[in-house]
């Protein structure tokens, strides 16, 4: 399903976003009416529309959107995607007047198999943005796919762990959840287990990993994902500790739209 600002989307009102592709989102999982940390995905709109469009953005009205078109039964991923129409390639410095686009689609029973991923060179473009453009990321994932793995974990020149393409990475050592101090998108899931669970937040390299006891991922359409192997590392496909981070961001009370 798919409105723009609350009405039957027009695909003509979509051509912006085939080409000239500039915006943001967020993207939330929605169980029976509920969303964890609804009010930090409703802050990164607004905090993203700012940086974006130089404007400022209603949660309020954003709120009205996602209520119509989530549906009531069954989970289901929401995307919010902010975006102005008018702006093409060659006026792309006018005055923006975004405009609010609600997608739904269906949501995987959890917990998802383990990911195996391998590391990449790349750097998203202002990674504290949650921007459309998703060339480059997808570029790695197709890459990594193509050679036998689930996805990409970026790193930078000097091999320290940033960030997956749609997911943040967490290692556990001990009773303790290690984030990479590194510039990424700091995701709503990873805040949620922060404020429940222990951890500290240190520059990770590649060569660090063989010293943590296990790896996952998070973002709010998978939860929590234990990471099974990382180039030619093999970590743990389950461990206490996910299991407990699993339960931890389960019981974290879901805000009603």
């Amino acid at each position: 399903m798919a409105e723009l600002n609350g009405k039957p989307v027009d695909p003509d009102a979509l051509q912006a976003l085939a080409l000239t592709n500039y915006g943001h989102f967020t993207s939330m999982r929605v169980e029976q009416g509920r969303v964890r940390g609804l009010s930090l995905h409703l802050d990164r709109l607004v905090r993203d529309c700012r940086a974006v469009f130089d404007t400022d953005l209603d949660p309020g009205r954003v709120l009205e959107f996602v209520r119509k078109t989530a549906p009531g039964t069954g989970p289901c991923v929401v995307r919010v995607t902010v975006f102005d129409p008018a702006l093409d390639l060659g006026r792309i410095g006018a005055d923006a007047h975004p405009h609010v686009l609600v997608t739904t689609r269906s949501a995987g029973s959890l917990p998802l198999p383990p990911l195996r991923v391998r590391s990449a060179v790349y750097t998203r473009e202002v990674p504290e943005v949650k921007s459309v453009g998703l060339f480059g990321l997808l570029r790695h994932r197709r890459a990594a796919q193509r050679a036998g793995f689930d996805d990409a974990l970026f790193v930078d020149g000097r091999s320290m762990i940033s960030e997956g393409g749609t997911w943040n990475i967490g290692f556990v050592q001990g009773e303790q959840v290690v984030w990479p101090d590194a510039e990424c998108l700091a995701g709503t899931t990873m805040r949620l287990l922060q404020q429940v669970h222990t951890s500290v937040s240190v520059p990770v390299g590649l060569a660090d990993v063989t010293g943590f006891d296990a790896a996952f991922a998070t973002n709010a359409a998978i939860g929590v994902r234990a990471i099974s192997c990382l180039n030619d590392i093999p970590l743990p496909q389950a461990h206490p500790l996910i299991e407990e981070l699993r339960k931890e961001y389960a019981e974290v009370p879901g805000d009603s739209l």
